[in-house]
């Protein structure tokens, strides 16, 4: 029996489907589906769920008050299944298996995850003949070209997958560890370290103090609107284009009169040329401009390229190779929605494609497999399969044109400018209209025209601070400091998001990530360097390349890890002072308008949490918060209230701008308000007993606490009556509002 093993259940549908002279069976084994046809033998093809094991150590060092975070740089490191259903169907499979072909992803992820699968059924098949294909796209010709040309497994480039995986585990399990005990941070809320998120995250935090630290400076423009022979009206600005001195701009306000010469026309023409084909970079920038995260723009390539409608989504090459037909790739398109472009390009006698800086040999540059239909994609899938397709197109198209004009004008002396552009020629940007420059028109204009002033403008602006990174372009950084992989960039960003270290796209900092960056670049900068971590990414490199073997590797990155612990323990009190007090800053939510003291983030001794004031007992001003999620402190402020406005961040789901917590309780009050006028009159408890909610012991639990009626009940201070009763603030503050 011929065994092939897939990445993902639904390649493993797609490749059967390809290989199979008729529809091939669905069987299950061991509870999976796989997908079994008859050739010249009988041939099964199973999916994986990518990685079927995962790395750990053993049980005995999970205990994080026991265990020395730096024992972990040396403990064991052993594998674990992660679906036990699969590996029983490889192992079931395996035995009867008289030859193997690996067909996951051909990557370093790719190739681990097949020599795992390999590896489970050696165990219970050790003679079994394997071997491997590659493809970069699921269709019919890269699948039978890749089953005509099986290949030998590349078992040093899985050992590069394998020692990421070793390497990224003991830093991070083990700095983790460390950090979260030095802050006092155990549980759900524990400090996420990592080898390329921590220098990742010390950009984000650089850029957010450079922001900080500008000084807005004033500058002033001048603009003059014009009439044209014609009577249209158009701006001209001043041929200085910030006026720093406020007396200077006035002046020259001052001597503008009725009439502005045309003193030169200059008419040029400017080529535009085309955009490389995308690399994962390049197409995570692009899906950004468009409104995708990197995380949903690669989760969206991954299942466009599984059904077979792109290439391989991550590649670092920028230049499509000599072995794709690429004009039998565009007659594809001859048919569908992009039959009018795809026409207008096989109507060329050559096709010349652009070509990128960076040319590699695993994978072409990503480009459109196969036709889809609209109706058999969703709207998110439809506009990134639209963007590949139509930048596959791009590349293929000749120059844009433009007619550039540059007008200068006089007006008492004084030099005003207009520059105007048109598009001669649209070249590529009608295969590729996203983000393209607009028209700027100018009316016709000859040298000596004299026009007349119908207005005049002096504005005021400031300087701005530098822009945060947008995600786009944190992944293009990333990448030219050797942080991170293709395969990658873009999880590292979404656990800095998970781990509520950044918010918002561009992303902004929280108070923790400048608690966490700022303790580790003074005591431990060698983390927050990305020089580091660009030097282990190179040893992998090298391992793939079996220049060096994945032992030594790992070897040397446990001892750079104990020189980090080296660095950590002689500042370890200053580390635990410097942690504390800033994650203490990250709970401040605003200053009390009734007493001056902090509003600070809560926790009831039932765990609920609550704004309360810093000033207490002598001020009791509090407010309530959602019972679940991570509060993040965002830098907007409430002009009415002096309160930070506040999200929400629960996994999994989307972030909950709540806003002003003082806004949002004043809206909730009025609601709950509203929604009682609608219900029948209910007349006001007499007596405790009488409170919904309120039963015989926790009405003993009250009387204890010196709350025998109704009366007191409306007056207590919730706080304090929930401190002495052990009841949640929020269930007294609800029997409050009945006794009203």
């Amino acid at each position: 029996m011929h065994l092939i093993i897939a990445e993902k259940h639904i390649a493993a549908k797609r490749i059967a489907s390809i290989l199979a002279p008729k529809k091939p069976k669905q069987v299950r084994v061991s509870g999976m589906d796989t997908y079994e046809f008859k050739d010249e033998d009988r041939t099964v093809v199973m999916g994986l769920s990518g990685h079927i094991v995962q790395l750990d150590f053993p049980k005995a060092y999970n205990n994080w008050q026991k265990v020395e975070s730096r024992e972990l740089i040396d403990a064991e490191v052993i594998t674990t299944p992660t679906h036990v259903k699969i590996v029983s169907a490889l192992k079931k499979l395996g035995k009867e298996a008289t030859h193997v072909t690996i067909a996951t992803d051909y990557d370093r992820e790719g190739e681990l995850i097949g020599v795992e699968a390999l590896e489970i059924i050696k165990k219970v098949n050790p003679e079994v003949d394997f071997d491997r294909v590659f493809y970069s796209a699921i269709t019919k010709k890269e699948i039978d070209d890749a089953f005509a040309n099986p290949a030998a497994i590349d078992f040093d480039l899985a050992d590069a997958g394998h020692s990421r995986q070793v390497i990224d585990l003991v830093w991070g399990a083990s700095l983790t560890r460390y950090l979260s005990i030095s802050a006092g941070r155990l549980g759900k809320l524990f400090l996420s370290v990592g080898r390329v998120q921590s220098p990742t995250l010390a950009l984000i935090v650089d850029k957010e103090k450079e922001r900080q630290a500008f000084v807005s400076k004033p500058y002033w423009e001048i603009f003059a609107t014009l009439k044209g022979k014609s009577g249209e009206l158009f701006d001209v600005q001043h041929k200085t284009p910030k006026f720093w001195d406020k007396t200077e701009a006035e002046k020259i306000m001052d001597i503008i009169g009725d009439n502005a010469t045309v003193s030169s026309v200059v008419k040029s023409k400017k080529k535009d040329k085309p955009p490389t084909p995308f690399n994962t970079t390049e197409f995570i920038g692009a899906a950004s401009s468009i409104g995708y995260s990197a995380a949903n723009a690669m989760r969206i390539a991954e299942s466009l390229y599984t059904s077979g409608f792109i290439s391989y989504p991550r590649t670092d090459n920028t230049v499509y190779p000599a072995s794709i037909d690429l004009r039998e790739q565009i007659e594809v398109f001859k048919k569908g929605t992009f039959k009018e472009y795809a026409e207008k390009l096989l109507a060329k006698e050559k096709l010349v494609p652009t070509r990128g800086k960076k040319e590699t040999t695993d994978h072409p540059p990503i480009y459109p497999a196969s036709l889809a239909k609209k109706s058999e994609l969703n709207d998110q899938e439809w506009k990134l399969y639209e963007l590949v397709v139509r930048r596959f197109f791009a590349t293929f198209a000749e120059e844009a044109e433009w007619e550039t004009l540059k007008v200068k004008f006089d007006i008492e002396s004084e030099e005003f400018k207009a520059n105007g552009a048109r598009l001669l020629h649209a070249g590529w940007r009608w295969y590729y209209p996203y983000n393209a420059p607009q028209d700027r028109l100018l009316p016709a204009l000859e040298e000596g025209d004299v026009l007349s002033i119908k207005s005049k403008e002096m504005t005021s602006k400031e300087t701005q601070p530098p822009g945060r990174y947008g995600q786009g372009r944190l992944i293009k950084l990333m990448e030219e400091l050797g942080l991170g992989t293709k395969a990658t960039r873009h999880e590292i960003i979404s656990k800095l998001y998970s781990r509520a270290y950044v918010h918002g796209n561009p992303l902004q900092p929280t108070k923790t990530s400048f608690a966490v960056v700022e303790a580790l670049e003074e005591y431990a900068p060698t983390i927050t360097r990305h020089d580091m971590t660009s030097k282990l990414e190179e040893n992998m490199d090298r391992i793939a390349e079996g220049k060096v073997n994945e032992e030594d590797v790992l070897s040397e990155s446990r001892k750079m890890l104990d020189d980090v612990f080296a660095e950590l323990e002689v500042n370890k009190e200053k580390i635990s002072e410097s942690l504390r007090a800033g994650l203490r800053e990250d709970k401040v939510i605003g200053i009390c308008k009734e007493c001056g003291s902090k509003l600070i983030v809560r926790r009831s001794k039932r765990g609920s949490r609550f704004i309360g004031c810093d000033g207490y007992p002598d001020c009791n001003f509090s407010l309530p918060l959602p019972k679940s999620g991570q509060v993040i402190v965002t830098d907007k402020i409430c002009e009415e209230h002096g309160i930070y406005h506040i999200k929400i961040i629960n996994a999994g789901k989307r972030p909950w701008d709540l806003g002003c917590p003082q806004c949002n309780f004043i809206e909730w009050k009025k609601t709950q308000e509203e929604e009682k006028k609608k219900l029948p009159e209910v007349p006001r408890p007499e007596k405790i007993l009488d409170v919904p909610g309120i039963g015989k012991v926790t009405a003993e639990k009250l009387k204890d606490a010196g709350v025998s009626t109704v009366d007191e009940l409306g007056e207590v201070n919730a706080i304090e009556l929930s401190k002495s009763t052990s009841i949640p603030v929020g269930k007294i503050m609800k029997w409050q509002e009945a006794v009203a």
